[in-house]
């Protein structure tokens, strides 16, 4: 649970930059209505180290922002096309393109502000801007971007997709408990950390797949159908929908037992699970 009005933090964190529209697109995208669900694991995973979670702001903010940036481009004509995110116009339609590629680098720019100040001492600040680099960039998110546009052949399996999924979506839900980590001074527990973020990052994707299918086009907030559309292969597609829930129970059994390995309270991240399970959208 949150402590902290992080959405004012959000609402603030370019106010030392000058106005204009790439900065009015960038604040549009990333104020529009976000689940913050990788910042609530953050502060989770925070509170479980019983450290406060105004400590991790400037982290969450860095993470909230790279994802952010990588909406903004996936929704772009060239990669996903949609015309919707978050129940409001994307910001290419909003904006126009120009503007939105714009708004998307600027984005990822100041993320790297952020994680530089991140930490209180200059090694700790080290280790996260790598931490960054490394879940957002081409062993990262960026890997799996380029695998999830290369899978749409309409044939894959489920390896292929654990590896897309690893890194496109499980990288930057890692993040955040690698960050946590780094910010309570705990960077021996990255490792367990590593396998909790892949666990809760394949969950997500898995139930991305079955909302996109399932929930309604205001229940998502953007377009339902955009898998069949661009002709993906997901997890649903691939097993079906009975299949699917049961790798999210297996997961969540797994991750509960990793937690239970870290010298931790679990309880504030296990409601944060558990409030991932019943997801909507």
């Amino acid at each position: 649970m949150m402590k902290i009005d992080f959405e004012d933090k959000l609402k603030h964190s370019l106010d030392r930059l000058p106005d204009g529209k790439v900065k009015e697109a960038a604040l549009y995208s990333l104020l529009s209505g976000g689940k913050r669900f990788r910042a609530r694991l953050l502060f989770s995973a925070l509170d479980a180290y019983r450290i406060s979670q105004e400590k991790g702001v400037s982290s969450a903010i860095a993470v909230e922002m790279i994802h952010t940036y990588s909406l903004i481009h996936d929704d772009l004509p060239a990669m996903d096309d949609d015309t919707l995110r978050r129940g409001v116009p994307t910001c290419h339609i909003k904006y126009g393109e120009d503007i939105a590629i714009l708004a998307g680098d600027a984005l990822l720019t100041e993320a790297f502000w952020y994680a530089n100040n991140a930490c209180e001492n200059i090694q700790s600040t080290h280790v996260m801007v790598e931490e960054v680099i490394k879940a957002a960039g081409l062993g990262g998110m960026i890997y799996g971007q380029e695998l999830d546009m290369a899978n749409n052949d309409g044939e894959s399996t489920i390896e292929k997709l654990w590896e897309i999924n690893k890194h496109k979506t499980g990288k930057l839900i890692t993040l955040p408990f690698i960050a946590a980590c780094i910010v309570a001074d705990r960077q021996g527990d990255k490792d367990v950390w590593e396998k909790v973020g892949t666990n809760v990052g394949v969950i997500f994707q898995i139930q991305d797949d079955l909302l996109d299918i399932y929930a309604t086009k205001e229940e998502l907030g953007k377009n339902p159908n955009s898998d069949a559309k661009n002709n993906k292969v997901t997890y649903a597609s691939l097993l079906g929908s009975d299949r699917c829930n049961e790798i999210i129970s297996e997961l969540m059994e797994e991750t509960i037992g990793l937690l239970d390995t870290l010298m931790i309270d679990k309880y504030p991240l296990i409601e944060e699970l558990e409030r991932l399970l019943e997801r909507k959208y």
